[in-house]
């Protein structure tokens, strides 16, 4: 018997398979990979089983076929292909009934819940995770002095997206109950951190707290694995079944083995969800502590409040929130949304935006986006050099670019999507960090520190630029990139920037693409030299002021076709739209 995959994103066979799995009282999960054994005379489906990374769902044999080992046959066959992919230690939800069946076929027990059980199979899994965890164990233990009064260890599970000031506090206030404390960074890569930044925040957030011992997430604590509602937020008949999962994990294998017995929690006043898990977590673990949350300004401090600072573009309303540690990688990640913020700007004159690719025939939106997600850790790694008194050395600089432009053409398969824009904003996150570590943000502040970084650059060669400025010589004087940068983007702080900034405080929906135009009218954007002449580009600096004196959408689209037929793309001008952008989320108050 023949078994075959079927699409769950083909509304016919997702009938089908709902269809099957209804009749033995299952749902449709989320699954990658749908498997079934099909009746050859009537059709039907027989057998069934999905496949979710490592996880083995929906398994189901229909009525009248029982005992005829199907479940074994679709099972192996998972199973195999999970291997095929790289996963050696596969797991599966069944129901506790099937507690036996599944044993059989060498699955053991990692959690149980009265509606569900999760079980393994295969090498490492939970019993190298636990392995590890022991090991870390045993070094706090063998470090403890002999003076330690608080023998006990306990344990708290974070996301920390990202780590604020009311992590810290429960950290704190944990800390001084236990003589270690444990902090579990979750490991799924669902947040706006992705779970390296997230360690990293953590780990240097505590590094003053001497019996603090971050470690290590796994698929075992708080996952899409154990615990998949968490990350959609949202309460389900299925989340208490989810919860008991992930809480009875905890208890039979991550608390024994770091030898704790306290587990530590924050209240929870806004999100139902987490409130819910609270109250589980109060009434299945022995020893629950919930610690009250910490406030700012008579509100609770949460990291989503954090988010939606970011969201808006505001490091102030962010910056009293978090501890100092953090600042760098909210400074970051305003760099990467300030380059979304310009790709997504629509329409756009012969620059790539949702629509179009304006005059490019090597890059589109897809493309400038992977560009993008290439250089968001560089510009973390720049931030984090710049957060200090001091001014990070010349050298260090250049490597971490020159590191971020490898990484951005291995991501593009070759094309240069933001080598300009990770020149500008490099030296404005460095800048940008810089300025919060010395408690000072004035744009003079900034401009002078960029200019100071840019001087120590040498003159380019055999660039864009550079070329454009040869060619311009005999009639005209251009500006290039790193002269604008050398002046610390005079004209950015004395003009554009203020201009944007009034723009948003009024609401106008077009800000960024009157900004474009603006910086059109008066940047001497060699992207244009270089594909036309210095003609052309002063009949753009006009056409320009012209459409921001008139402006309107269709005139916007108009200008793009007639950029699109001349082959002229204003890229320099993009990327300091994307540094007026980012400038006004670090400056803005």
């Amino acid at each position: 018997m023949e078994i075959l995959q079927l699409h769950t994103s083909i509304p016919r066979q997702r009938a089908r398979i709902e269809q099957f799995l209804a009749a033995s009282g299952l749902r449709l999960d989320e699954v990658d990979y749908y498997a079934a054994l099909v009746d050859e005379a009537s059709g039907d489906i027989i057998a069934g089983g999905g496949l979710w990374r490592d996880i083995i769902k929906c398994v189901a044999v229909a009525d009248g076929h029982q005992g005829e080992a199907l479940a074994n046959t679709i099972v192996s066959h998972l199973i195999a292909r999970a291997n095929a992919e790289g996963h050696h230690c596969v797991k599966l939800y069944t129901k506790p009934q099937n507690r036996k069946l599944f044993e059989s076929l060498s699955f053991r027990l990692l959690a149980e819940a009265p509606q569900a059980i999760l079980m393994e199979t295969g090498v490492g899994g939970i019993g190298k995770y636990s392995q590890a965890l022991r090991l870390i164990s045993a070094e706090r233990q063998a470090a403890a002095t002999a003076s330690a009064t608080l023998p006990q260890a306990g344990v708290i599970v974070m996301n920390a997206n990202p780590f604020t000031l009311g992590h810290r506090r429960l950290v704190e206030q944990a800390a001084a109950q236990v003589g270690t404390l444990y902090v579990v960074i979750v490991k799924e890569d669902c947040s706006v951190f992705s779970y390296a930044e997230r360690k990293d925040m953590v780990s240097r957030g505590v590094a003053d707290l001497a019996n603090v011992c971050v470690v290590d997430g796994s698929d075992y604590a708080v996952s899409k694995a154990t615990f998949p509602t968490y990350f959609l937020k949202r309460l389900s008949d299925a989340s208490d079944t989810q919860m008991l999962l992930d809480l009875d994990l905890y208890g039979r294998h991550i608390a024994p083995a770091l030898g704790a017995t306290v587990r530590f929690v924050g209240s929870e006043p806004t999100d139902a969800l987490t409130c819910r898990y609270n109250k589980l977590m109060q009434a299945t673990l022995p020893n629950v502590r919930v610690m009250q949350r910490y406030e700012v300004d008579g509100e609770p401090v949460s990291a989503s409040r954090v988010r939606m600072a970011l969201v808006k573009n505001n490091l102030s309303a962010a910056a009293p929130l978090v501890p100092p540690t953090t600042l760098p990688y909210l400074i970051a990640h305003l760099a990467t949304r300030a380059l979304r913020t310009e790709l997504n700007t629509t329409p756009k004159p012969g620059l790539v935006d949702s629509r179009d690719n304006g005059s490019h025939t090597d890059m589109d939106h897809a493309i400038m986006m992977r560009g993008i997600r290439a250089l968001h850790p560089f510009f973390v790694r720049l931030a984090l050099l710049g957060y200090a008194p001091q001014l990070p050395p010349h050298g260090e600089v250049v490597g971490i670019g020159l590191e971020a432009e490898r990484a951005m053409l291995a991501a593009t398969g070759g094309v240069n999507t933001h080598k300009g824009a990770l020149f500008a904003l490099g030296l404005a996150v460095i800048a940008a960090a810089h300025a919060a570590a010395m408690g000072a943000n004035p744009p003079a502040f900034l401009s002078a520190t960029i200019a100071a970084l840019a001087a120590a650059f040498p003159d380019t060669q055999g660039t864009h630029g550079s070329r454009a400025k040869v060619e311009a010589s005999p009639v005209a004087t251009l500006k290039s990139a790193l002269d604008n940068a050398r002046e610390g983007y005079a004209r950015l702080f004395a003009d554009w920037l203020p201009f944007y900034a009034a723009r948003r405080r009024a609401n106008d929906t077009y800000a960024p693409h009157r900004t474009l135009l603006r910086i059109m009218a008066e940047l001497d954007d060699t992207n244009i030299v270089h594909r036309s002449s210095v003609d052309t580009m002063i009949q753009v600096k006009m056409q320009a002021r012209q459409l921001l004196n008139d402006f309107s959408e269709p005139g916007l689209e108009a200008m793009n076709r007639s950029f699109i037929m001349r082959n002229l793309s204003p890229g320099g001008s993009a990327d300091m739209l994307s540094m007026v952008v980012f400038l006004h989320g670090i400056t803005r108050q």
